[in-house]
């Protein structure tokens, strides 16, 4: 196979561009490396085009591989013809392969086995052949002898036939074409293994989709309620179509001695072994592509989530809100520095409202907090109402933000929190998070494993290795597209950016600990186990704030800085310039690209980075995202009736729709149907996690906590 050929086909991209690609992952290159400083090269492929080319990649040369397994096991037996090495070699999936080595892999013993080492192959032999001039069981008595276990003709003829159905079912054309036959015109059924027991799996008590249509969600909930012993689940396949399309391959005369027991053996082969194989392909086939929709729905909201932008410039109170425990406070400056924490008891069962409000009172004054960061969490609720009562009597102006504590708890018990904050609790550390992750979603959450930051569906049936990759790579695709600061960036941060692994993390804070704040990106180089090829990879991912070289605080590139000064000097600009805000509107003043690029020895591609860093060093692609609704006020679920118009924030979003947080502390679902007027194949197509939308209230049922919301009009 031409691998090569293949991915270009696959991804609509060019041949070069391919190429380049795979020359530049086989050399160790990361994937936001190569999509931020070889677009030359690749001809701008992003990163979302990368990775989806770096995972088939991997899938086409383990399939290369798997073949020539395959080849030398059947060369090995003997049994390799021409016309079967081609038919493996054209293989364009492991299913493909796997069809055709089915006759050749090694057995464990099968009823056809066993028959065929009680002597019967050659009776099986001679009713495929269908040249039987008289009734099967006068050929069959010869094959009954006690020293081979045979101990009648029903014995000898059921051995046969066992050896045929395996014949059969070994056949890979045969299995290709019950395959395609089973997915075009098969169903999905499900049906409860107790119809009384009421439950959230009640639609699919007595269920049936065709398979063509099923939904990646419905079957990750087919799965699930299978899993919980609540339903059972099984594939209806067309089976007289084919069993009859069986009998037609294996019944080539009409012989009224053979065509019964060939018939029988068609009927069995497909009931008892290709039936149930297919069946388990089939789920398997379908869980995988479901699968691969969740975690690239998972994937997109994470990186929304990630992305949105922070809250830069104030003093934050992070609350974590509980019953029984207090309610544990961290204030926490613009930079994140924790100033201050607090434990209060306005909730159940202490209810010591008027203390809470005077501890609040004074924290507020004391360190002009602006914004209070609430986890919406157990107690959430009963706190916002104390935190609404209390901004109506003081004279600061202060809002508040309900935040996604999902996974707080996780990170505040884990070794890095402890290492983070030693004389914390989990508590407090848990508020100091909520309080972060306001201020820089993407700095605190990185901190966090990306399955428990709560943006998926069903991410706990799916496997997990696959998932846990793609969320890894969204993460390192965030943190690089952003960059960090090398003087402020955590440990946690630093090990997503390009290159760097978890040991050059910890090496680069020991070193900053040890020898002051890095004044330039040169640096990098004394830091223990960071090489050459690390710094080429990380490099322009590090940014530096009043260093020793301007061009360290942008994301050019080190090996571009020999170009960027010279781009200065025909501008008429010095380096010190970029700075104080950027060189703003140096891009007009260049009229040919291409001649500039050629003569400053670099491509124009990389040219046009340049002079956008240059322009606009540094830029945050997060400013570009809708920030936060913040509030003063609070609204209750009963406040809402049909027909009220609503601003929320979309907070995750389905294969089936997108829950909105729109202030009452359970969040509504705008189900698919009613996001637009026009019609969509998936809710991403409209909205995304993070996005600010207005919607209208269908219906509210308090009792369930359930809101149905519209962005129809």
């Amino acid at each position: 196979m031409d691998i090569i050929k293949a991915l270009q086909q696959e991804l609509n991209v060019g041949r070069g561009q391919v190429e380049a690609a795979v020359k530049l992952i086989d050399e160790g290159n990361t994937i936001p490396f190569i999509a931020r400083y070889r677009k030359e090269q690749t001809g701008a492929l992003n990163d979302e085009v990368l990775r989806n080319l770096d995972e088939r990649l991997k899938y086409l040369r383990n399939l290369e591989e798997k073949k020539e397994q395959v080849i030398s096991s059947i060369r090995e037996q003997e049994k390799l013809t021409p016309e079967l090495e081609r038919q493996i070699l054209d293989a364009a999936t492991l299913v493909a392969v796997e069809d055709l080595y089915r006759p050749y892999r090694p057995k464990r013993r099968t009823r056809a086995t066993i028959a065929q080492e009680k002597g019967l192959g050659p009776l099986a032999d001679f009713i495929a052949l269908q040249m039987a001039k008289e009734p099967l069981e006068k050929t069959a008595l010869e094959y009954v002898s006690e020293e081979k276990e045979v101990a009648s003709v029903q014995e000898a003829l059921a051995g046969a036939g066992d050896i045929l159905a395996e014949r059969i079912s070994d056949e890979a054309k045969y299995r290709t074409y019950i395959r395609n036959l089973t997915m075009e015109e098969g169903t999905i059924q499900s049906s409860a293994k107790d119809e009384k027991a009421e439950s959230v799996y009640e639609m699919y008590y007595s269920y049936e989709e065709s398979l063509k249509k099923a939904a990646g969600h419905r079957v990750l909930a087919l799965n699930r309620g299978e899993k919980e012993k609540v339903l059972t689940v099984k594939i209806g396949a067309p089976e007289e179509e084919i069993v009859r399309y069986l009998e037609r391959q294996v019944i080539v005369r009409d012989n009224p001695y053979t065509t019964p027991a060939l018939k029988a053996a068609a009927e069995d082969s497909y009931k008892r072994l290709i039936g149930p194989a297919i069946e388990r392909e089939i789920r398997n086939q379908l869980t995988e592509a479901a699968e691969d929709g969740a975690i690239k729905v998972f994937g997109k909201n994470l990186e929304q989530l990630l992305m949105q932008p922070p809250i830069t410039g104030q003093v934050v109170l992070g609350w974590d809100p509980a019953f029984r425990t207090g309610c544990k406070l961290a204030v926490v400056d613009a930079t994140g520095k924790v100033l201050d924490t607090v434990v209060i008891y306005p909730t159940a069962p202490q209810n010591k409202v008027a203390e809470a409000k005077a501890v609040l009172k004074k924290l507020i004054s004391k360190y002009k907090i602006s914004l209070i960061s609430v986890g919406n969490g157990t107690a959430s609720r009963e706190s916002e109402q104390v935190i609404v009562e209390l901004l109506k009597e003081i004279p600061e102006k202060v809002r508040y933000i309900i935040v996604n504590e999902a996974g707080a708890s996780v990170y505040s018990a884990s070794k890095l929190a402890t290492e983070e904050f030693p004389n914390f609790d989990v508590g407090q550390r848990s508020a100091a998070s909520i309080a972060r992750r306001l201020q820089d979603p993407l700095a605190e959450l990185v901190k966090i494993d990306p399955k428990s930051i709560g943006v998926g569906q069903y991410q706990h049936d799916m496997n997990q290795k696959h998932l846990g990759e793609a969320l890894q790579g969204v993460v390192e695709d965030c943190v690089n597209k952003v960059g960090v600061d090398l003087n402020t960036a955590s440990a946690p941060l630093l090990e997503y950016i390009s290159g760097i692994s978890k040991t050059l993390a910890k090496n680069i804070v020991a070193y900053r600990e040890e020898n002051g704040a890095f004044r330039s990106r040169n640096q990098l180089l004394k830091v223990a186990k960071l090489g050459p090829k690390a710094y080429q990879q990380c490099a322009g991912f590090m940014r530096i704030q009043g260093g020793t070289n301007p061009l360290d605080g942008t994301s050019v590139h080190p090996e571009s800085y020999e170009a960027a000064e010279n781009l200065l000097k025909k501008m008429g600009c010095r380096p010190e310039e970029i700075g104080a805000g950027g060189l703003k509107g140096i891009g007009k003043k260049i009229r040919d690209y291409k001649a500039l690029a050629d003569e400053l020895g670099i491509g124009e591609l990389t040219l046009k980075d340049i002079v956008g860093e240059l322009e606009k060093p540094a830029r945050d692609p997060r400013d570009e995202m809708p920030g936060p609704i913040l509030r003063t006020d609070v609204m209750d679920m009963k406040d809402l009736t049909p027909g009220m118009v609503l601003k929320g924030t979309v907070r995750n979003v389905i294969d089936f729709g997108a829950f909105v947080d729109i202030g009452v502390h359970q969040d509504g679902l705008v189900h698919i149907s009613q996001m637009s007027d026009r019609y969509i194949k998936h809710p991403m197509e409209v909205v995304s996690v993070g996005d600010i939308v207005e919607v209208k209230v269908l219906s509210v049922d308090v009792a369930k906590k359930r809101i149905a919301l519209t962005m129809k009009g």
